[in-house]
């Protein structure tokens, strides 16, 4: 079974690089929501451990954040420049090791990662970076995939048969993921899950086809009416539940690092 290595992922962003990224699904806002949601970003230092396609920094930068993305290849790197160049807004990429980043202690208000910890067999050196370079009463945000999910085993399986683009990787249930933070310390201040719109069903269908084709099916298809009003009301019941964070393919949870916060409230 094998491992990621950098040489993996180069190559990986590389192919990246020639696609057509708002044609590429992100997180949907989700991470963005939860860190603005935090407060005036005007002025704070915010840093993203796995730059991925930069499009969470940037977002973040329009808030008017002081943003820094970290990644140990510089093909990603690549996409967070090119991201933040076409949105008019600086984004500071830095090459370096998230289990030892290049930062001094207490030196962010706000860090995140998405798709990122569950490749990591023990996450403690980087959960244990990440809280040294926070300042006190800063904030961790941490997005994972979530166990119970049909997602899972798809992906279990395709790792057995060394298929899975990304080699080894593991997910976390809502309860170990805030295990697993409260136990380095930190205050967890809101946990969430994500159902995807459109879902992982109709993404790896457009996938398959754009792949296959050429052809493109949209992005985020229209509704059947009577089924969105039907769905979008048992959603915002059945989300208000904890229950729901055992359904949702991603969970996350926000967490406080002790101290007084650098964060003014909404």
């Amino acid at each position: 079974m094998r491992s990621s290595t950098p040489e993996h992922w180069q190559k990986f962003w590389e192919e990246a690089d020639t696609l057509d990224l708002d044609d590429v699904y992100g997180t949907d806002g989700r991470l963005v929501r939860e860190i603005t949601g935090l407060g005036d970003l005007t002025g704070k230092r915010v840093l993203e451990v796995g730059a991925g396609t930069g499009r969470d920094a940037v977002a973040l930068a329009r808030a008017g954040a002081e943003v820094l993305t970290l990644d140990y290849v510089p093909g990603s790197l690549g996409l967070t420049i090119k991201a933040a160049g076409l949105s008019g807004v600086t984004v500071s990429p830095v090459c370096g090791d998230g289990t030892g980043s290049p930062f001094a202690d207490n030196t962010f208000d706000v860090v995140f990662h998405q798709g990122l910890l569950e490749h990591f067999r023990d996450p403690l050196p980087m959960l244990r970076d990440n809280i040294r370079i926070l300042k006190p009463g800063g904030t961790l945000v941490v997005d994972v995939p979530q166990t119970f999910h049909y997602y899972t085993l798809g992906k279990r399986f395709l790792i057995v048969i060394n298929k899975w683009f990304a080699g080894w990787e593991t997910e976390f249930t809502i309860d170990e993921l805030e295990n697993l933070v409260e136990a380095e310390g930190l205050t967890v201040t809101r946990s969430y899950g994500d159902w995807m719109v459109p879902g992982l069903w109709y993404r790896a269908v457009r996938k398959i086809i754009l792949t296959r084709t050429g052809k493109k099916l949209p992005m985020h298809p229209e509704p059947v009416p009577f089924l969105a009003r039907l769905g979008g009301k048992w959603r915002q019941l059945f989300a208000r539940t904890r229950l729901s964070l055992y359904t949702t393919p991603t969970i996350g949870v926000v967490a406080r690092k002790d101290g007084p916060s650098p964060m003014p409230e909404v």
